[in-house]
Formats: structure tokens, C-alpha cells, sequence
């Protein structure tokens, strides 16, 4: 029988996106937000989608969650196509999301429990998650007892232990201060490296999509469509020393060329 990380390891977590186009209609206005997308992601690809603000980042996710319908085009995850949300794929809001009258524990249990997993089951599975993460002590707090990134973990922790065959992560970590987001960055890897699950990461900041990915899509907008694709050929594991290295800068440099027309064309139409 096989154990859950050996189930996660798997090949699980194809994701297919096919001329997908979205645009937003109201009575008297249409909003072009995405034009044929085009984006493959292999199982246990870590794929971040960098951007300027209004480039249909977040759009892009929401469609992989399920919680947009595309105007065209398609999504298959595993090669079943995507029509609504599913358990299939965990999602980690920018915003803490944890259930406030819920202690860190209950919140993390709450899709076993749905699931109707036996309570000695769910309840080592979710210590297990929690000592990993560095939670286990804080397990029975509320989330206005928690500090942000604390909140963010156990955000994460929530989402995995779901087993999802994808990860989507809508700027997790935009909140929190400096420090704080490397220590989650290198977490979130050390996390990744462990399960393999897929993951696509919405992000702004090209230092943190470099140091995360094995890919980054950079989207460019009027209207949002997939510009360039950049492989990260960094060595892994990674930690916070490697963004001082020579090629980091080297590909630093490199995405912010290649990002800053898009991000001047941003600007002009909030004008």
C-alpha cells in the first residue's frame, strides 16, 4: 500500500492551457482580460507567472481554480477539463484566509473532515503538517492570535494536506514584511522539494520569481497574454544567498528588460 507522499509523487498535476480568453462584460462596457493563452505545465513543475499589475495574473489562476469561466478556451488538469472548483487543486490567497472563529488545528482539519477522514487519521496527519512548518505549539490559537506569516503557513499547511495535484498561489507572501517572505520563500521550497506538487505562483516581484521557479511566464497586457517563457537553470536546493550570485543578477537582468516595456504600457493606462 502505498503512502500518501508516495500517492503524491505520482504523475499528477498536468496542467493545459489551450487559447483560453476571458473578457468582462457589463451593459455598456466590454474589458478584454486575457487573449489566447497558451501555457503548459508539467507535474511537479514549480511555475511562476510574473507581471505588472493588470496584466491578468490573478485572472489566469482564478480560471485554473475554477472560480472564472473563460469567454474561449480551455483548462484540463490531468487531462480532465476544468468547469469548477475541485479538490484537485489547492489555492493560497493573498489575504489570510483562515476562518477566524477556527483555531489553527480546526482550520487545517476542515477538508479532511468534509472528506470524512477517521479522526485519529486526520489528526496525526495534521500535526505531521504543522511540526513541519513550525506550528505544531501554536495548533489550538486563533488567527488574530497569529502573526502573519504564521497565518500564511498554516495557510499553505491547509491547502496541501489536501493532497492537491496543483498548487495555485495568488501573491501569498505580498503582505508580509522583507524578512518574513524570504524565511516563507525558502520554506515553501523546502516544502515543494519534499511533495512535488505542482505549483503556479502569481507574482510582481522578479527576485522572488527567479528564486522560486523552475519557469517564469511573463505576462504582458492590452490585454493580458503570455509574452516570453524563461527556464531557471539555478541549482536547487536554493537559499537566500543564492540571490546574490552572479548569475541570479545575470537573470535578474534579463526578466527586467524583458518586463519593463510591459510595465511602462501598465503605467499609461492607468493614466
Amino acid at each position: 500500500m502505498m503512502t500518501q507522499l508516495e500517492e503524491r509523487q505520482t504523475i499528477k498535476g498536468a496542467v493545459q492551457v489551450e487559447g483560453l480568453s476571458v473578457t468582462f462584460r457589463n451593459r455598456s462596457h466590454e474589458t478584454h482580460v486575457l487573449d489566447s493563452i497558451q501555457l503548459g505545465v508539467n507535474p511537479g513543475e514549480f511555475v511562476c507567472l510574473l507581471g505588472p499589475s493588470g496584466c491578468g495574473k490573478s485572472t489566469l489562476l482564478n480560471v485554473v481554480a475554477g472560480f472564472i469561466k473563460p469567454t474561449a478556451g480551455y483548462v484540463m488538469v490531468d487531462q480532465s477539463p476544468i468547469t469548477r472548483p475541485g479538490a484537485d487543486r489547492g489555492f493560497v490567497f493573498q489575504q489570510y484566509s483562515l476562518l477566524p472563529w477556527k483555531t489553527a488545528f480546526q482550520n487545517i482539519e476542515l477538508g479532511l473532515k468534509i472528506r470524512g477522514m477517521p479522526r485519529a487519521e486526520r489528526t496525526e496527519l495534521v500535526n505531521d503538517y504543522l511540526n513541519r512548518v513550525g506550528l505544531y505549539k501554536y495548533r489550538n490559537r486563533y488567527p488574530h492570535q497569529l502573526s502573519g506569516g504564521m497565518q500564511q503557513r498554516a495557510s499553505i499547511v491547509r491547502a496541501l494536506v489536501n493532497s492537491p495535484s496543483v498548487l495555485l498561489m495568488d501573491e501569498p507572501f505580498a503582505a508580509l514584511d522583507a524578512q518574513t517572505r524570504h524565511l516563507m520563500q525558502e520554506l515553501l521550497l523546502d516544502i515543494w522539494e519534499d511533495l512535488k506538487t505542482t505549483v503556479i505562483f502569481v507574482t510582481h516581484d522578479i527576485e522572488e520569481a527567479i528564486f522560486l521557479g523552475d519557469r517564469i511566464c511573463i505576462m504582458g497586457v492590452q490585454p493580458g497574454h503570455i509574452k516570453a517563457e524563461l527556464p531557471i537553470d539555478l541549482r536547487r536546493p536554493r537559499h537566500f544567498d543564492d540571490t546574490l550570485s552572479t548569475e541570479f543578477v545575470t537573470l535578474h537582468r534579463q526578466v527586467f528588460e524583458c518586463i519593463r516595456e510591459e510595465t511602462m504600457k501598465s503605467m499609461e493606462l492607468s493614466f
